[in-house]
């Protein structure tokens, strides 16, 4: 098998620039190590910055997007009881987030790659690059017994912090940044109508909460659990009265409880790998970077990547120049930062250290009473939500 670009990952950052190439006439294959119903059913983030919104438009994927995601001008933070708005349109300049889940975007991609008759493998193991230093890198997988090479320009890695494609990356040139944080988030999904049409974050002595949603009669809450918790602790009603516990009485009041449909503890970490580029591989997404979930940057991060990557191999391609693609690592990895110093900043200011001292909570307290008492501070909270300019 031959392609100009073998992507390595089947969720929605490989299957995004796959459907942007393919609309340019540059061709590719995707490669997935699971089946498409184990992808779908991945619970993952709906907050989407405009710019992911605008790509998805640009890979014509955006239809129901539009039309049955939610635009939020705004969200809330709660502090020991008291509710500020933080309005995201007015301190931006005019801009906004889509609430949209990631599973139904995925499911938007591998609907636009079925139409286009996109190739994407599921179910291939044993995925390995080879000969990437090379001017003909390629990439084999097994399927059932047998071993199929596919003959490439160029590899994209993203396949996530576990994937094959960093781990390809000699130690000797990786660089890898990590911070893990001391507890997790304990997440319910449930099929409730949301408690507030737009999302709280609440900051607590018991510990940080999180009121999100995924659509107007699907609920998702968060709350910050030690990482020494499992799922098995905690009954749908234990969760429920924390949950409670930790929100201001005016949002806690209007609460609607019900049967958790999924439940699970992510734990909180910073993770990001240098350089983003190899050879004739390139890291996008997970397999690069991970941010906490605190600030909604997660996938967003993973989306300047892709328009970073989807313009370099368009220039490569169609006017022969290699700058963008030179530039590729430099250039995403500047923004990553970005992304990383936004989420630790929300997570340090909103949730409960276990080996704080008094004055780091008298910190983090300062921290908020400046926010909202500053237009200049929203204002660069809001451009950072919001998402930075690609």
């Amino acid at each position: 098998m031959k392609t100009q670009v073998c992507i390595i990952g089947g969720g929605p950052s490989g299957l995004l620039l796959s459907q942007l190439l393919h609309l340019k006439g540059i061709d590719t294959i995707l490669l997935e190590r699971q089946s498409r119903e184990y992808v779908l059913g991945r619970i993952r983030a709906g907050v989407l910055e405009h710019g992911f919104a605008a790509l998805m438009r640009e890979a014509q994927c955006g239809e129901r997007m539009d039309r049955e995601g939610e635009i939020h001008e705004g969200f809330f933070i709660a502090d020991h009881g008291a509710l500020k708005r933080v309005d995201l349109h007015k301190y931006s300049g005019g801009s906004s987030v889509v609430v949209y889940g990631q599973t139904e975007l995925t499911r938007d991609l591998y609907a636009a790659r079925d139409r286009m008759q996109g190739a994407v493998i599921h179910n291939a193991e044993d995925v390995q690059p080879h000969d990437l230093k090379s001017g003909q890198p390629y990439v084999t997988y097994r399927k059932g017994d047998d071993i199929v090479r596919i003959a490439c320009d160029y590899v994209v890695g993203a396949d996530g912090f576990h994937g094959v494609s960093r781990k390809s990356i000699p130690k000797t040139v990786l660089k890898e940044y990590e911070k893990v944080y001391p507890f997790g988030w304990l997440g319910v999904l449930s099929r409730t109508k949301p408690v507030s049409p737009e999302l709280v974050y609440a900051r607590h002595e018991r510990g940080f909460a999180l009121c999100s949603l995924r659509s107007q009669v699907l609920s998702r809450y968060y709350v910050q659990v030690p990482l020494s918790d499992s799922v098995e602790d905690w009954s749908d009603e234990a969760f429920w009265a924390e949950l409670k516990r930790r929100l201001p009485a005016e949002v806690a009041d209007k609460l609607i409880t019900g049967p958790s449909i999924e439940k699970s503890i992510a734990p909180l970490r910073s993770f990001v790998a240098e350089p983003m580029r190899y050879g004739n591989l390139f890291l996008a997404g997970d397999a690069a970077h991970i941010v906490p979930p605190t600030g909604a940057r997660g996938l967003n991060s993973a989306a300047s990547d892709i328009y970073y990557l989807y313009h370099a191999l368009l220039a490569h391609y169609q006017k022969g120049d290699d700058s963008g693609l030179d530039g590729y690592s430099a250039k995403a990895l500047a923004r990553v930062w970005k992304a990383q110093r936004f989420s630790w900043w929300m997570t340090t200011m909103l949730h409960t250290f276990p080996d704080s001292i008094e004055y780091d909570r008298k910190l983090q307290q300062t921290e908020l009473e400046y926010l909202f008492s500053s237009e200049a501070a929203q204002r660069s909270l809001a451009e950072n939500y919001v998402g930075l300019p690609f």
